[in-house]
């Protein structure tokens, strides 16, 4: 009986053992197989890009594995002779999976959502946070470069967009107040901005805005990142390249400008405590007693801003000033302000980035292997020295071979080609992070994100 004992509590023992080795392992290879499947589609579509072919994903919704485990044990009677009956024990044991995956293509408004929608300026900004070099980051998503021109700033002043207002940067708060204007203003105001305006007439204010947008739209100039465009191209890797040299510096600076927005309201009839109490939260609340008005203020949050000083020195003049340059701005753009008198100040540069979408930086890198081939660009001479030098031709350098590569981890074969991430020569640490921002990017497609609200100091 203490043996039959004994032999029971063995094979309990090996039950037990067996459930985690089994589920650890399991856990181990599906993740494994699941990363390994996403990096291959991505390695694949690169390929069909490169021949103008559709572009496809699927993905693993869901893995559920069902174990089975059983343990058995019992006794025989040992080889003893004639010495006497003896009982040697027994054992078995038996492990059984059943796997089961959900597999969806990713199509219609998801594909819509996902691939062809261009990366948001917050998403950039997370990515920063992670200490992404910036040339790498820009060089993937962005498109091109708007650069406005290093005198727009001195030669606004003097430009066709109205007198000075009495204060500067007074014409960056929005008032409640209606203009009122006779039927002649109107129709002379409505002649000047177009037909459209002459049912919605502009405030001077306005007009001065889109005076002052009309001179901008002349000052700037578009640089594509696109190999066939050379000179668009070698003047969009030179910026890429001077924010990076300022990034090596620990002085590149990423944050939401913020403008102080102001309404004014008659206090005729309006209760103070009532007041307070629906607003206090959101509005500081200013009472000016001898003209009997309320001015509410509230600090909003506007585009990101890359800069080489820290934006919180900026006065409201200057964040105003900044608000005309930017605006009208959208989601998928992404400004910069180089100035003087800080690190990389020696290339005072201006205008903004406009990022892409998830499938034409698939299209960018395929066409990189051929017809769009990338070149070596070297930096601007007013730009400060890179950390190590580091400025590889290509964005991510890729393999393409007739025959399986050896020592290397990650490959796809499609259209009769091996298609592999280059890790074999000098960039393997470079192509290494730019694989590993790809993968990134694509897993962000799935995630909506916010602004976090929370400067910081772009670092590697």
């Amino acid at each position: 009986m203490v043996r039959i004992g004994v032999v029971i509590c063995v094979v309990a023992t090996i039950s037990g053992c067996l459930s985690p080795i089994a589920l650890n392992r399991a856990v181990e290879l599906y993740d494994q197989a699941a990363l390994r499947s996403e990096s291959r589609q991505l390695l694949i579509n690169i390929a069909r890009a490169q021949h103008h072919e559709p572009l496809h994903f699927t993905r693993v919704s869901s893995i559920a594995a069902t174990f089975d485990f059983s343990a058995s044990a019992g006794a025989t009677p040992a080889l003893t002779g004639e010495r006497g009956g003896m009982l040697a024990p027994i054992f078995g044991g038996s492990v059984s999976e059943s796997p089961t995956f959900s597999i969806d293509p990713i199509a219609s408004d998801e594909f819509t959502k996902r691939l062809l929608t261009p990366f948001s300026q917050h998403k950039l900004t997370l990515l920063l946070r992670q200490h992404f070099d910036i040339d790498l980051m820009l060089r993937m998503m962005a498109q091109e470069v708007r650069l406005l021109d290093s005198g727009l700033y001195s030669t606004a002043q003097d430009a066709p967009v109205s007198e000075k207002p009495e204060k500067r940067g007074r014409h960056h708060r929005m008032r409640l107040e209606a203009k009122k204007g006779t039927a002649e203003e109107t129709g002379k105001r409505g002649s000047e901005a177009g037909h459209f305006f002459s049912y919605f007439p502009l405030t001077s204010e306005q007009e001065r805005r889109m005076r002052f947008r009309q001179h901008i739209y002349q000052h700037q100039a578009a640089y594509r990142n696109n190999p066939s465009d050379r000179t668009g191209y070698e003047m969009f890797r030179r910026i890429v390249l001077h924010l990076s040299a300022i990034q090596d510096q620990n002085q590149l600076y990423a944050e939401p400008l913020i403008f102080e927005r102001s309404w004014k309201i008659a206090d005729s009839g309006i209760s103070a405590e009532g007041l307070f109490q629906a607003i206090e939260k959101d509005f500081a609340v200013d009472h000016d007693s001898e003209k009997n008005i309320y001015t509410l203020s509230k600090q909003l949050p506007g585009p990101i801003l890359i800069t080489n000083y820290d934006p919180n020195i900026l006065c409201c003049e200057e964040r105003a000033e900044l608000d005309d340059l930017i605006n009208p701005w959208v989601e998928n753009d992404v400004a910069f302000d180089i100035r003087p008198g800080y690190p990389g100040g020696e290339w005072p540069i201006q205008g903004a980035f406009r990022l892409r979408s998830f499938h034409s930086i698939l299209n960018f890198l395929s066409h990189a292997l051929g017809e769009e081939a990338e070149y070596y660009v070297e930096k601007d001479s007013r730009t400060p020295p890179l950390a190590g030098n580091e400025n590889p031709a290509q964005t991510m350098g890729m393999i393409v071979a007739d025959k399986q590569p050896g020592n290397i981890d990650m490959f796809a074969y499609s259209h009769g080609k091996y298609y592999t991430v280059d890790t074999t020569g000098e960039e393997t640490h470079w192509n290494r992070n730019a694989f590993q921002l790809l993968y990134v990017l694509f897993r962000l497609t799935i995630t909506d994100t916010k602004s976090l609200g929370i400067p910081i100091t772009i670092s590697k």
